[in-house]
């Protein structure tokens, strides 16, 4: 039997009423400085939230402009400037249409992968065999019909622990 993760190391259940609360726990997300060195994936049905919850993040910190969804392009890359001076390579990917691991080098992933700064992945089961082991795995599931969430976020690695709510 292959396992899609090793074994979880922590998990935290959290309620979002609404869309404020997506945004609340961005912000206090984005406050980590482990977060510019992580993997994250994101898991839900179409229509979640999880793009919303990247661009909630992107925001907290500090990508001005548009942020557009990777559907299409795969990646979406930003750069972000550090309270430090310096800066952060933000690579969002959406592995939606991802059907074959060839794609992975000839995109050159894993050179993004393998490079400093913080990765976002929507539909990393698509990509699992390629991926790296996620720092935090945040699960994100509609409640009735408003924009009520329940949210599950799982920590994989050290880097993951540090920055559970």
């Amino acid at each position: 039997m292959i396992l899609s993760h090793p074994a979880i190391l922590e998990s935290r259940l959290l309620h979002w009423p609404d869309e404020s609360a997506c945004a609340a726990f961005a912000t206090a997300l984005a406050a980590h400085a482990a977060l510019h060195q992580a993997v994250i994936e994101l898991e839900g049905p179409l229509g979640a939230g999880k793009t919303t919850f990247v661009r909630h993040l992107l925001r907290a910190i500090g990508v001005e402009g548009r942020i557009k969804s990777p559907t299409y392009a795969v990646v979406e890359p930003y750069e972000v400037a550090l309270p430090d001076g310096d800066t952060c390579a933000v690579s969002h990917f959406d592995f939606y249409r991802f059907n074959d691991p060839r794609e992975w080098e000839d995109a050159g992933f894993r050179d993004i992968f393998a490079a400093p700064g913080l990765k976002l992945c929507e539909w990393a089961d698509k990509a699992r065999s390629v991926l790296p082991v996620a720092d935090l795995v945040i699960h994100i599931e509609p409640v009735g019909d408003a924009d009520e969430r329940r949210v599950q976020v799982d920590a994989f690695t050290a880097a993951g622990l540090s920055l559970l709510p």
